[in-house]
């Protein structure tokens, strides 16, 4: 046995010490071509110091070794050593047999770095220099699937596929595809590809994204069991909560909806979705004490969440607690980006407080932007007929009208304005 493989065995049984001290023994009596592949094994158990030392030596005794380049090129990066990686891939010329390697280490780098053109640009030179290596296939693919681009994935994963092999660097190639058809919106062929994923291979991810696919579908029954089991083998998986809640309620199942959102808050009582989905919830229910509880708490989790802002004023002027939406709203009222649906629920607060020249300025600053929305407009036409403003009520009427013409209630206010 090679000092080496002693070396292995060592890390193998936790015995670090031991096995740092045969380390010494395996660079001066292993061969060559054994130490390289010793530092390989290092560097996937995460040992790069260890393993970028037997490289370096190895590249002293072989300064023409490219492979050797590109190995301490992707150490360097994992270390977040780029400029240095990018030493050794420079010295790699296109000539050499790991130029394609270089390039598949210099896309991984630029997308560290963010630089997702010239990323781009390294994996297509690779694509062309080798239109048929399973490794550049790989790269490509997980290149578009990073960035969202996932019409410019899936040929690149049928590619694979296509070389006989389902999964690559331990990556679920049906998983991927699954995925990639999911985030299009293509829920009959994602369910396909999901159902076709290893069971080695079935995360807790790719689980909730089935349940969730499935609910996209309607297959009701399909996802309750899914997301069900996916919570009973890994209960801190707190999205999955939402999920089933939001099945029982597609299925009528009001109660267990709103006691699965509880049990989800149990384990996990910092997450302000869960929160607002049971407050909703409970107002539903009629738990208007409920309600208000867990959407206040939800804003006091995320006060700076706009979508659980408007959530908890949503219910506050359902209420009628016009103040208290005003002190919830108005610190928000002064910034340079204010959401027009902020202004539009403090103009609802001023209006049901009658306060109409105050409420008239929020609708006014609201309209720009929220001129396609029929309620707005709706709103905005009550606080005008309030005020007496008949030119702006025939205005808002004429524009309300266009995108609800069958609303006869308020096309015969528009002609009496007539």
């Amino acid at each position: 046995m090679t000092y080496s493989a002693k070396v292995l065995n060592e890390i193998d049984d936790g015995h670090l010490k031991a096995a740092y001290q045969l380390l010494d023994k395996a660079v001066e009596y292993d061969d060559d071509e054994t130490l390289f592949n010793l530092a390989g094994e290092l560097a996937a158990l995460g040992l790069t110091d260890k393993a970028s030392d037997i490289y370096q030596r190895l590249l002293k005794k072989y300064p023409d070794e490219d492979q050797l380049k590109t190995s301490l090129a992707e150490l360097a990066i994992d270390d977040g050593q780029n400029d240095r990686a990018l030493q050794y891939l420079s010295q790699v010329s296109p000539q050499s047999p790991a130029y394609l390697q270089s390039l598949l280490v210099a896309a991984d780098l630029y997308q560290t770095e963010g630089e997702f053109e010239v990323c781009e640009s390294k994996l297509m030179e690779a694509y062309q220099l080798e239109p048929d290596e399973p490794a550049v296939f790989f790269a490509c693919a997980e290149y578009y699937y990073l960035v969202g681009n996932f019409e410019r994935a899936i040929p690149f994963y049928f590619a694979l596929i296509k070389t006989g092999t389902t999964s690559f660097s331990n990556v679920d190639l049906a998983g991927r595809l699954a995925m990639c058809y999911a985030q299009r919106g293509h829920y009959e062929q994602a369910l396909g590809y999901f159902q076709q994923v290893a069971p080695a291979a079935m995360t807790s991810d790719l689980r909730f994204q089935t349940g969730l696919t499935q609910l996209h579908l309607k297959h009701y029954s399909q996802a309750e069991d899914t997301l069900k089991q996916l919570i009973d083998d890994d209960p801190q998986y707190t999205s999955a909560y939402q999920q089933l809640a939001n099945v029982y309620q597609q299925e009528h199942k009001l109660d267990l909806a709103f006691k699965t959102l509880q049990e989800g808050i149990g384990m996990d009582e910092y997450n302000e979705q869960l929160y607002v989905q049971a407050g909703q919830l409970a107002e539903q229910l009629g738990d208007g004490d409920k309600a208000a509880e867990y959407l206040a708490h939800a804003h006091q989790l995320d006060p700076e969440n706009i979508t659980v802002t408007l959530a908890y004023s949503r219910y506050l002027l359902q209420n009628n607690q016009y103040e208290k939406n005003l002190a919830l709203l108005q610190p928000l009222a002064n910034d340079d980006d204010v959401d027009p649906q902020v202004e539009w629920n403090i103009g609802r607060s001023y209006l049901g407080l009658e306060q109409l020249k105050k409420a008239g300025s929020y609708f006014q600053a609201a309209a720009p932007l929220l001129n396609d929305d029929s309620q707005f407009l709706h709103d905005y036409a009550q606080w005008a007929r309030a005020a007496g403003e008949l030119t702006t009520l025939k205005s808002i009427l004429r524009q309300y009208l266009k995108l609800e013409p069958t609303d006869t209630e308020m096309a015969a206010l528009y002609d009496e304005l007539q």
